[in-house]
C-alpha cells in the first residue's frame, strides 16, 4: 500500500507556485517536491495544513492505494 496525493494537480489548477506553497506551509520548495512526486509522505500536521490550505477534504488530496507496495 502507499499514499498517494494530488497536491500537483490542485496547486497547478489553482496557479500556485510551488515556491509559493512551500513558503506558506513552512516547507522547503525541495520537501514540496518529493511530496508532489510521491518519494516523501508528509507527516499528519503538514498534510492537514496542506488540506487548510487548498481549502479541500484531507480525502480530496490524499488517499491510500492498496494496490501498489
Amino acid at each position: 500500500m502507499s499514499v498517494v496525493n494530488h497536491i500537483r494537480k490542485i496547486r497547478e489548477e489553482k496557479k500556485i507556485p510551488q515556491k509559493e506553497m512551500a513558503q506558506a506551509l513552512d516547507v522547503s520548495r525541495q520537501t514540496m517536491t518529493a511530496i508532489e512526486k510521491g518519494k516523501y509522505n508528509p507527516s499528519l500536521e503538514l498534510s492537514l495544513k496542506i488540506a487548510a490550505y487548498f481549502d479541500q477534504p484531507f480525502d480530496e488530496i490524499f488517499y491510500l492505494d492498496e494496490g501498489k507496495d
